[in-house]
């Protein structure tokens, strides 16, 4: 599916999952490496930068964002970045993208905001967009995170582990793909000047700015995730603690008075009390007494 958008003689081609046929479409048009346009039809598994004389090609993959409930953990896209073009190509629906595209044809009806003239301008607010959706995405996960400790401190903490798990794998997810953005924008900044103009390096430096402070938001949630985590177990292994702790002292107690109902029940011809009047209620007397006696002990000792 081809999307074209045009802007102040810049053009833009949005590409999802593209078919042969596209592909040599795209080639033809804009004298593209069939090699280049070979590798658009299939994702890649790691990003890269390939500078050519007419073009700049980009490979970079960004975390899925949660709220479009995809099922692939990290979304590539593909930038081929020509002077007057711009050419994208993914395999499934980016969200951000699609905010892009809506706001790029605004601005192109109402003719609100001169985005340059050239395809390096595109390419540094459209980068500028998939970058705030990150952003916008760690605050939902540091949201998420000052819920989770209300309830950690609520007494929810055994419901409480999967949680943090959750919010753990997406935020691996999310550093495991924009670590890599890095040295792929520094190869693209080094020849950015050259390509667009000497004007262009500061938007090139930005863009690398802009994913150098996602990547640092994503490692304070991480060290706020653990931090919580190890609250969490703290606070589950004090509960364990105290639990067992409880059941040792109930056994503790039960012990003597299960020695004395034995000693009752012993098959003997004498026995001290049996037969008595009462002598079940006296028994029952002595085992309330060892019992209390024992409470009052472990309570004494601050054990109760």
């Amino acid at each position: 599916m081809i999307n074209r958008h045009t802007h102040n003689g810049v053009t833009w081609i949005d590409l999802q999952s593209p078919t042969h046929e596209e592909a040599r479409q795209i080639m033809d048009e804009f004298h593209i490496d069939p090699l280049v346009a070979e590798e658009m039809l299939l994702p890649s598994l790691k990003p890269r930068v390939e500078i050519a004389k007419e073009y700049l090609y980009l490979i970079l993959h960004f975390p899925a964002f949660k709220h479009s409930h995809l099922s692939t953990p990290n979304q590539e896209i593909d930038f081929l970045i020509g002077h007057k073009f711009l050419v994208t190509v993914r395999y499934d629906t980016v969200e951000p993208l699609h905010v892009f595209a809506s706001t790029l044809e605004v601005h192109s009806i109402l003719e609100k905001e001169d985005i340059g003239n050239h395809a390096g301008m595109l390419f540094y607010r459209m980068l500028r967009t998939m970058y705030g959706a990150l952003e916008h995405e760690l605050d939902f996960m540091r949201d998420e995170l000052a819920d989770i400790e209300a309830k950690i401190f609520a007494g929810k903490e055994r419901e409480m582990v999967v949680a943090l798990s959750n919010v753990s794998r997406g935020l691996l997810n999310f550093l495991h793909a924009v670590s890599k953005h890095r040295e792929v924008l520094e190869s693209f900044t080094e020849v950015a000047g050259r390509f667009f103009g000497d004007d262009y390096a500061q938007y090139a430096n930005l863009v690398l700015g802009q994913q150098y402070r996602v990547h640092n938001e994503i490692l304070n949630r991480m060290n706020s995730l653990t931090e919580l985590r190890e609250t969490n177990n703290a606070l589950l292994s004090t509960k364990q603690n105290e639990i067992m702790k409880t059941l040792t002292i109930m056994a503790f107690v039960t012990f003597p008075l299960t020695l004395v109902t034995n000693l009752f029940g012993m098959n003997t011809i004498y026995l001290p009390i049996v037969g008595n009047p009462n002598d079940f209620w006296i028994i029952i007397s002595i085992m309330l007494t060892i019992a209390t006696g024992l409470f009052l002990f472990f309570k004494r000792k601050h054990w109760l």
